[in-house]
């Protein structure tokens, strides 16, 4: 088995290196959140006191940030991965960032002759504890191919897509997609009720009809129709608005450059935006069903609880 370092575990990067724990891999992890190191040595996570700790000796580096300054800041900063980490390693980075970074990241490490992944997942917090998570690879071939095994303990769909940064163009796409199609939920839930029409009753139609989705699945915005919807919890969050706008604002920035017209895109990133300004930015993104709503309120959310 393998010594993995693990830097970033947060909510998505515990479960996923406790999966390669599970798996017989020794993984040290380091994170500057004292809950998040306390919940990963649960886990059975090795944690560390730095970076250079983590890395040393490691065959295979993950990284699991909130957004692209922090990836940049882990890499290059002092004491970071490149400084601190043996070249030989493997460098996976499974965080959502814009594409130049990405690319920065590749090119970069390149230049210091070390193998570089990008390895953006989806899933959700559910898919990193059950392994079913789905990983896109970009990158060298035989650096894609190696990453396969280290991923694959908690992956349950792995495509190894082309060149640096082809997977998180995926990712991007694939998040772009996600976001139109909640704001779709979000708008027929909405008026699904306002047609008197009872929410579970009308949740069992859409399933097994063209209106069925991946959000309409998990993030169905009213209480007591979809265990995993956050609607039964007050919309805290699984997926937080802030998250969601950050991925689509790369989405959307990435489609701009590109020539590609996004208005949907734009309209659910509005509403994200909106969430944020009224102070729900770590609410979960499917309260935007709030917005489609005829008095703005929501059952299931009470904004002072």
């Amino acid at each position: 088995m393998s010594v993995i370092a693990w830097i970033g575990l947060g909510h998505m990067g515990a479960p996923m290196a406790a999966n390669l724990v599970a798996a017989g891999h020794e993984v040290r992890g380091f994170d500057v959140a004292p809950e998040a190191t306390a919940d990963a040595s649960a886990r059975g996570v090795r944690v560390t006191a730095s970076i250079a700790e983590a890395v040393a000796g490691a065959e295979a580096v993950f990284t699991s940030l909130p957004r692209s300054e922090h990836v940049r800041a882990v890499y290059e900063g002092p004491g970071g991965v490149w400084e601190t980490g043996p070249a030989s390693a493997l460098l996976l980075d499974t965080s959502t960032v814009d594409v130049e970074t990405s690319r920065w990241c590749h090119e970069l490490s390149a230049a210091r002759g070390i193998r570089f992944v990008d390895a953006p997942v989806s899933g959700g917090i559910a898919g990193a504890a059950a392994g079913t998570l789905t990983v896109m690879l970009g990158g060298e071939a035989e650096a894609t191919r190696l990453a396969r095994g280290f991923v694959e303990p908690f992956a349950g769909h792995v495509f190894e897509l082309g060149g640096a940064t082809s997977g998180i163009a995926a990712k991007l796409a694939n998040n772009l997609m996600l976001f139109v199609s909640l704001l779709g939920v979000a708008e027929g839930a909405a008026l699904a009720a306002s047609l008197g029409l009872d929410p579970e009753r009308f949740f069992e139609v859409a399933a097994v009809s063209s209106g069925e989705s991946w959000p309409l699945r998990t993030w169905y915005p009213a209480p007591g129709v979809v265990p995993t919807s956050p609607a039964n919890r007050n919309f805290d969050a699984t997926f937080t608005a802030a998250l969601a706008e950050k991925d689509l604002s790369f989405a959307v920035e990435a489609a701009g450059a590109a020539g590609v017209r996004t208005p949907a895109a734009r309209i659910a990133l509005d509403q994200f935006e909106r969430l944020i300004g009224e102070g729900y930015g770590a609410k979960d993104c499917s309260l935007i069903a709030k917005f489609a709503s005829p008095d703005g309120r929501i059952a299931g959310f009470d904004p002072h609880a």
